[in-house]
């Protein structure tokens, strides 16, 4: 079984989510999802969540394409993550290119192209400036 994990906060889900989901999906037969916890967003990233860790991860664990949820901590877990879970590809949103490489020892990194009109932040400023 190949096993694919990838990383988000996953706030106000949108089809650009969605569309990572399935495409992170197709590297393997597993996908496990790491989601920020609400301590590690606002302590670690200065982000506020609108939903709350459980909800989100609700959220996710209703959709088709993800298998199992884990809670992100802090920045440092990613490698124990990749051995712990036998991954074989990790996945991220084009945003990240470069960042991960330092996995490349471990299992392959592939990094997404994101779905361009759509992300959190432009949700939260079209509804601000409404």
């Amino acid at each position: 079984m190949k096993r694919v994990i990838t990383y988000g906060t996953f706030d106000l889900l949108h089809y650009g989510h969605i569309n990572l989901l399935k495409r992170a999906k197709k590297y393997g037969d597993y996908l496990i999802v790491v989601l920020s916890t609400d301590e590690f967003n606002w302590n670690m990233k200065q982000k506020k969540c609108y939903f709350s860790y459980e909800e989100r991860k609700a959220l996710l664990e209703a959709i088709r394409y993800v298998d199992l949820v884990i809670p992100e901590e802090n920045w440092e877990q990613k490698i124990n993550d990749v051995k712990e879970y036998h991954v074989d590809t990790f996945v991220m949103g084009n945003d990240w290119e470069g960042k991960f490489d330092f996995l490349k020892d471990y299992c392959e990194v592939v990094y997404l192209p994101r779905t361009p009109e759509i992300s959190t932040t432009k949700i939260k400023d079209d509804l601000l400036n409404k």
